[in-house]
């Protein structure tokens, strides 16, 4: 496990990098020359819920560089289960991680995710590079087809594997902007396509987060029978409010994550 918080995060965003070409042209678009005024709000990991790679499992690389869990999240309806873990220094990024509720999928479902799994090496688990260290099986695209009809997370997370789904441009510290609105019209005029699944703007100041997001990237993927062009990672945007106390909220909304999930669906 890494012992350097910003060690973990420049790893996890060169790996990002590889597979979302767009996280450094918004860059470019929203962050003036000085590059460093762009800050992560935070990112985002996908897994499933067996013993081997659970949720705490990935949990345990941030915990081990200062992170504490904070809230969690149910989406019944995509049977994933989330929380959100924050660092004692407020100004590292948080991270959400959610896992797939493989029981609560047919059993063929089951079953591949099950083998999928099977094939990681437990001490690769705990390794330091684990977090962005992709997938560690191999796929055929009926497979990947196969578990796209029940579940595009499912999908995804076989296809992908271990990586940052997503980073987050926080949007409080940008210079040039001062609301998410203004970014979404100059990531759109920069012919960036946005996900517009309830609505381009997810939330509200009345919840204390608005978050907007990029669809993800195309990218290839190396299948057994070949490769196969399918959505990557995407870019998120988010722009938090005050609570009552005068300081920003850091938690996140259930309803407007839910939308976001959707970002690396097919267009």
């Amino acid at each position: 496990m890494h012992n350097n918080v910003n060690e973990l995060f420049d790893n996890l965003w060169q790996n990002y990098l590889t597979v979302t070409p767009s996280a450094n042209k918004i860059h470019q678009l929203l962050g003036s020359t000085q590059q460093d005024d762009i800050v992560n709000d935070h990112i985002a990991l996908r897994t499933f819920n067996l013993p081997k790679v659970g949720l705490d499992k990935l949990a345990a690389h941030f915990e081990a560089v200062g992170y504490k869990e904070c809230g969690e999240y149910h989406f019944d309806a995509k049977c994933l289960y989330a929380k959100h873990f924050e660092h004692s220094d407020p100004n590292q990024p948080k991270v959400f991680i959610s896992e797939l509720l493989v029981e609560k999928f047919s059993a063929p479902l089951q079953q591949v995710i099950k083998t999928l799994v099977d094939n990681i090496d437990a001490s690769a688990v705990t390794a330091d590079n684990f977090l962005y260290s992709g997938r560690h099986w191999e796929l055929d695209s009926a497979t990947y087809d196969m578990l796209l009809e029940e579940s595009e997370y499912a999908a995804w997370t076989a296809a992908w594997g271990y990586r940052a789904n997503h980073f987050t441009v926080n949007v409080n510290t940008l210079k040039d902007f001062d609301t998410l609105e203004s970014v979404n019209d100059k990531l759109k005029a920069a012919g960036f396509p946005l996900n517009t699944t309830g609505g381009e703007i997810k939330g509200s100041a009345e919840v204390l987060l608005e978050q907007s997001a990029t669809l993800a990237d195309d990218a290839t993927v190396e299948f057994t029978d070949g490769n196969k062009t399918i959505p990557s990672c995407f870019y998120e945007f988010a722009l938090r409010y005050e609570m009552p106390n005068g300081k920003l909220y850091t938690g996140f909304v259930a309803a407007s994550a839910d939308k976001i999930f959707e970002s690396t669906n097919a267009r």
